[in-house]
């Protein structure tokens, strides 16, 4: 029989050096027609078995009786990686992330373009680790709502640190808190770069007054990964408070993100 076409979707042009094997396994997972001759091609013999098949079933039973402590860090992505790649050995994909991007944190915080650079790891891929971050965001961003989040203070903090702690840029956030201090909205303000994100007073006030918002806190990350305060930072929340001070409406804190803790200035008596 001659071959046909090849069928065009949108994740036919892979990037980098992924082989044509794990383009077989994203398009038959997501149920997206696979090439006429992968059948044939991927045909083992009989009574044959992929040297990975009783590893993840051992794995499996390991997390189905003793949870998550049962397994580092590495092995956890790997049972992720099942899914996601399935006939494929996600051992040593899932080693390559944790040693590129140092944790599991560091991995789903990472931007989808590099993640791509790891061998193994196609768009496909790299879309659904980013949107199972995603869902963690929302999860612990669901926490906060309806609360006063004065009164649940590590939420707040883990849930900036989730967001924030592995951009690439700097991006400044603020929590818009009504007279309760419940959580009204949580809204990027701007993104700069490395090292500097720009911000404007008036902005700021100007979107709380739309939101009836009688409380800010303001939290911005440092790519660099130190948290402490800069001179700048300092400065500009001060510019803040006395633009909102004779409106009525107070900043609670100022928190910067690092990728390994964070700090406050209302903690370090900055403000």
């Amino acid at each position: 029989m001659a071959k046909g076409p090849v069928p065009q979707t949108g994740d036919d042009e892979l990037p980098f050096d992924m082989d044509e094997d794990i383009a077989v396994d994203e398009r038959a997972f997501f149920g997206q027609p696979a090439k006429a001759t992968a059948p044939a091609k991927r045909a083992a013999l009989p009574g044959r078995e992929e040297h990975y098949h009783g590893h993840r079933e051992r794995l499996r039973n390991r997390f189905r009786e003793n949870g998550d402590t049962a397994l580092a860090d590495y092995e956890i992505l790997e049972l992720l990686l099942f899914r996601l790649i399935p006939r494929r050995d996600t051992k040593p994909i899932a080693k390559a992330l944790i040693d590129r991007f140092g944790s599991l944190a560091g991995v789903f915080g990472a931007p989808a373009a590099l993640l791509q650079e790891i061998k193994g790891v196609g768009e496909t891929v790299a879309l659904d680790l980013k949107l199972i971050s995603a869902i963690g965001h929302r999860a612990l961003k669901s926490e906060l709502k309806g609360k006063q989040v004065l009164s649940s203070w590590s939420s707040v903090v883990q849930y900036c640190h989730a967001a924030m702690a592995h951009e690439t840029r700097e991006q400044f956030r603020i929590l818009f808190l009504d007279k309760r201090n419940a959580l009204i909205a949580d809204e990027v303000q701007g993104h700069g770069t490395v090292d500097h994100t720009p911000v404007y007073p008036r902005e700021v006030v100007r979107r709380a007054l739309e939101l009836s918002a009688t409380a800010l806190i303001l939290v911005h990350n440092h790519p660099s990964g130190d948290p402490t305060p800069s001179r700048a930072d300092i400065d500009m929340t001060k510019m803040i408070i006395d633009a909102a001070k004779p409106l009525g409406i107070a900043i609670h804190d100022h928190i910067i993100i690092g990728k390994d803790g964070q700090a406050s200035l209302k903690g370090l008596r900055l403000i």
